[in-house]
């Protein structure tokens, strides 16, 4: 599950623009992702939508308004398939994916590659199309893996996306987001097994754990866009390496920031349950008095907020799901 969710991951939040677009559609992006990282999905896409009015030669609105629906999709399936911790189902249903949804995904990211290409016939140095070039194929990618279950191809597009965004960073060194791309793929394939990482190789793929948590660290200090992407990215990152109170701080940082994401919250109270179990296995550290309190309140509190009556039965078995786990 850990790798398909990277997958998933791996380009599908990366819709920043290099060059400084007009005021307007910067101001709307922004407020576009405020509600995206709130799962206002459709406040997301009103404005979204009016980026590409505005602009309808400018990719950065097919590019939002794509990533805004492979999202949903991608925070859906896993409020479906099981607990943040373990096989357990919260559903026994099958995820169903909207026909609808796909083929205007598939719009949107064919939009968006059709004005990237338009503008690189023009200028190969641009920047800006050639990053969201790479991230119309990173979001293509994501989608062969999750949906169509097709990885070689996913990896691929994946490779090309990675090689637009390097020649974004050749071209614009400061252009910390780029690096987003780059540092989870060094991480994925620094991580996989050594026959997969071989695989990997034969169509030059190459990859580093160590660098790939750096280059994600860089992105999550000083990007601008992708800053928060890439603690998203980290969050997942740090529990599977044991780093578990960077993994609290950041999914407590994002659950601050954006309060109305429920979901950060989980994150937070999982990587507080793994850590204590982790201390209860370790001869040199010891669990906190109140460890376990703490952890329940972030269900209580989630359960008490009526903002999240919707989400009810789902926080209650993650909550049972965390008992039965610390028992």
């Amino acid at each position: 599950m850990f790798w398909t969710r990277i997958l998933l991951f791996l380009f599908c939040f990366a819709t920043v623009a290099g060059q400084s677009p007009p005021p307007n559609l910067d101001t709307l992006r922004t407020e576009g992702y405020e509600a995206l990282y709130n799962l206002d999905y459709e406040g997301a896409r009103r404005r979204f939508q009016k980026m590409i009015d505005l602009a309808p030669d400018n990719p950065a609105g097919p590019q939002c308004f794509a990533a805004s629906l492979w999202i949903q999709q991608l925070n859906e399936s896993w409020e479906l398939k099981a607990t943040l911790y373990s096989d357990k189902a919260y559903t026994t249903g099958k995820t169903k994916v909207d026909q609808r949804q796909v083929d205007e995904f598939r719009r949107w990211t064919r939009r968006t590659k059709q004005l990237s290409e338009a503008r690189l016939r023009r200028n190969p140095r641009d920047v800006e199309a050639l990053y969201f070039l790479g991230a119309a194929e990173g979001l293509e990618a994501a989608f062969s893996a999750a949906v169509e279950r097709k990885f070689m191809p996913a990896l691929r597009t994946g490779a090309s996306a990675v090689d637009h965004h390097r020649k974004v960073l050749e071209l614009s060194p400061q252009f910390y987001d780029a690096e987003l791309t780059l540092g989870l793929q060094d991480y994925v394939i620094g991580s996989l097994p050594l026959p997969l990482k071989m695989l990997a190789g034969t169509i030059g793929v190459r990859g580093s754990k160590k660098r790939g948590l750096n280059e994600l660290e860089q992105v999550a200090a000083q990007g601008h866009w992708g800053r928060d992407v890439a603690r998203v990215l980290l969050v997942d990152l740090y529990k599977r390496e044991k780093r578990w109170d960077d993994a609290i701080a950041t999914s407590r940082e994002l659950s601050e920031r954006y309060p109305r994401n429920y979901l950060f919250k989980l994150q937070m109270a999982d990587a507080m349950a793994l850590k204590i179990l982790a201390s209860r296995k370790s001869k040199t550290s010891s669990v906190a008095p109140n460890a376990e309190r703490e952890v329940l309140a972030v269900f209580d509190s989630l359960l008490h907020d009526k903002s999240f009556a919707s989400q009810t039965s789902l926080i209650q078995f993650r909550r049972s799901e965390t008992v039965r786990l610390l028992k």
